[in-house]
């Protein structure tokens, strides 16, 4: 189904001073939209980035490297990891 033949069903309610409802008002109408068009779409889009802000990784080119490098390099475990990987296996896995 698309977004065109979604039906509506969710609802979000605002409280807002009467000059910030003139400013959305005023900035929709700019754009031929309505306020809720407006506030969905002006909202979404700050929602978007925001995520993308969140599950992004930016490294420079030396964490860049260093972060390849530790991917690449072979893991090795040592007592103290087998140890707690096994802990967790009965503890969680039951096993």
């Amino acid at each position: 189904m698309s977004a065109a033949t979604d039906t509506k069903q969710e609802r979000i309610n605002l409280r807002l001073k009467h000059s910030a409802k003139n400013a959305l008002e005023r900035a929709a109408s700019f754009e031929g939209k309505t306020v809720s068009n407006f506030i969905l779409t002006s909202a979404l889009a700050q929602a978007e980035e925001t995520i993308r802000e969140h599950e992004m990784m930016r490294l420079n080119q030396q964490d860049s490297e260093a972060f390849y490098d530790a991917l690449a390099k072979p893991v090795r475990f040592n007592k103290k990891l087998i140890d707690a990987i096994e802990e967790h296996e009965q503890r969680v896995c039951g096993e």
